[in-house]
């Protein structure tokens, strides 16, 4: 079932109205392709990233599984390549680890600076999505 959303349109890292990160697979805190949140949303779904290989298999170690499909779910499982919103301090907590993926600025809601410093998710980003 689909969170009904609610909220106005949201800023991007760059304090533009944010793009969508990811339509196929729908990604979102509220499944509507883009990075919005609210005070719902208590793991700040926030950073639209590039899924790589390293990444899936270690958020599967943190005990977040996002490439096994969950039909039940309508989920069909993250592959390399796809872009999906994650969690703003998952993703820290990637990139103090060693793997962090790539992050589309354009799409990544500004409320993620208040968990990632600036500096350092400006060393991921993607400038073309």
């Amino acid at each position: 079932m689909l969170k009904e959303n609610r909220i106005k349109p949201q800023l991007n890292i760059f304090r533009e109205i944010i793009s969508p990160c990811s339509t196929s697979p729908v990604t979102g805190f509220f499944r509507d392709s883009c990075c919005n949140t609210d005070a719902s949303d208590v793991g700040s779904h926030t950073v639209c990233a590039e899924m790589t290989k390293e990444f899936l298999s270690y958020s599967k170690s943190k005990g977040n599984d996002l490439s096994t499909p969950r039909p039940e779910f309508g989920f069909e499982g993250l592959k390399p390549g796809n872009s999906w919103c994650l969690c703003a301090s998952r993703w820290l907590q990637a990139e103090k680890d060693g793997y962090a993926p790539m992050v589309f600025g354009h799409c990544t809601n500004y409320i993620a600076l208040s968990v990632i410093p600036k500096n350092i998710l400006q060393k991921y980003l993607i400038t073309v999505n």
